[in-house]
């Protein structure tokens, strides 16, 4: 009876556009959920012939759901302070593995697992590109981000040594001025030389290099290089005219291999980094290439999602780069939960690459994506799917009277 088929679709359609809006107002602080729309359409019609200038008389049956949509536009961005949280500013979505199934989600409330893996909320693995002693090989199949705990960073022997300071051009010949700088072995270990300046004319000094005695197994300080400095008569360095290469520490007491390393003199514009002014003899600062080992202390997530690691011996170094993806039509991907996506027919295959490229967004480490839904709207819409139940609840009950009416005249 149609009577009672048309309304009762329209109570269908209406009921399913309720669930479609309680389910949205239930993920309001869902992070990274994206608002969902349903969308009517109307059914089949009787043809019941045709008017007198041959136009069709048609009744329309009802109504039914006819897609439910998906918004993917930005949600707010809210600040977590949490080193494992990422959001994706602009288009694109974090490629996850659970189980082997390749999903994709806006969530970035990552965690780290006890193995090291970078994990979402759910388990699922974050993939992207690893890093290999810090320098980040790309890959065409993204694979399982690790962090593990107490990575550590090897040391870097010095191979630069440099020293800004001021030699007084009114010492006395036979004059002396020491300072000191550190330099690094290939095991990481410091040792501190001294720098040791006698003046011997005017405008005149030499140099001698030592190291301490116990740092390569000698009972009194070991020299490792001597020179002459000259100035001209406004205080320039005008010899040597370029750095002292070649200086060699040989015999570490700890088994280290032998160290050569440069003294800087001059700056990468040529200027030269000690002076012989008037005015007390003092460095105001030295320079040092090498460092320690070092172990992971904490990282943070960079635009381009690189996940760069802060090392205690103040080193930086990437672990890895989290890729994300998008699709040629978003609309196509399947809702499989736990704020999770799956690729079908209809999305096409994904286009996975780092943030920044290839249209995709970019990153904020330290920072989540709030829900699109906007409570307001939603409140509205719910108030029409609402009444629109009532007016089909209605239209039954009214049919109902109608055939009542018309049993009555038949008794």
């Amino acid at each position: 009876m149609l009577s009672f088929s048309t309304p009762l679709s329209g109570l269908n359609a209406d009921s399913e556009d309720l669930t479609v809006i309680s389910n949205n107002l239930a993920n309001l602080n869902t992070v990274g959920y994206k608002d969902t729309d349903a969308s009517f359409e109307d059914l089949f019609y009787e043809q019941l012939g045709t008017s007198g200038a041959g136009n069709p008389i048609q009744i329309g049956v009802g109504t039914q759901i006819s897609g439910i949509s998906t918004e993917f536009t930005q949600g707010s961005l809210q600040s977590s302070g949490v080193d494992t949280d990422v959001a994706i500013q602009g288009d694109g979505f974090f490629v996850l593995s659970n189980g082997g199934i390749q999903e994709y989600s806006r969530a970035g409330n990552f965690t780290i697992a006890a193995n090291g893996d970078l994990v979402a909320a759910d388990g699922s693995l974050v993939l992207g590109n690893p890093a290999v002693n810090g320098v980040i090989t790309p890959s065409p199949t993204p694979t399982p981000i690790s962090i593990p705990t107490g990575l550590t960073t090897p040391p870097k022997p010095t191979s630069t040594v440099g020293l800004t300071l001021n030699l007084d051009s009114g010492t006395a010949v036979g004059g002396t001025f020491s300072t000191s700088a550190s330099v690094y072995d290939a095991l990481g270990q410091v040792h501190v030389l001294t720098y040791t300046f006698t003046k011997t004319a005017a405008n005149t000094w030499t140099y001698a290099i030592t190291i301490p005695g116990a740092d390569v197994g000698a009972a009194n300080p070991v020299t490792v290089s001597t020179g002459t400095l000259m100035f001209n008569g406004s205080g320039v360095l005008t010899a040597p005219a370029a750095n002292v290469t070649g200086i060699a520490v040989n015999g570490f007491a700890d088994g280290a291999a032998s160290l050569t390393f440069a003294w800087q003199l001059y700056n990468t514009n040529t200027g030269p980094l000690l002076t012989q002014f008037s005015g007390p003899s003092a460095t105001s600062a030295t320079q040092n290439d090498g460092y320690s080992a070092g172990t992971l202390q904490s990282f943070n997530i960079q635009s381009n999602g690189i996940i760069q690691g802060v090392f205690s011996n103040g080193q930086t170094q990437p672990l890895a780069q989290i890729t994300i993806a998008n699709f040629a039509n978003e609309q196509g991907l399947v809702h499989n939960g736990s704020n999770d996506f799956l690729q079908s027919l209809a999305s096409g295959t994904p286009n996975i690459a780092t943030p920044g490229t290839g249209g995709l967004g970019t990153l904020v480490g330290g920072s989540l994506e709030q829900s699109n839904v906007d409570i307001s709207t939603e409140f509205a819409n719910l108030i029409l799917a609402e009444r629109g139940f009532q007016a089909n609840a209605r239209v039954v009950t009214t049919f109902d009277q109608v055939i009542q009416a018309a049993i009555a005249l038949s008794q």
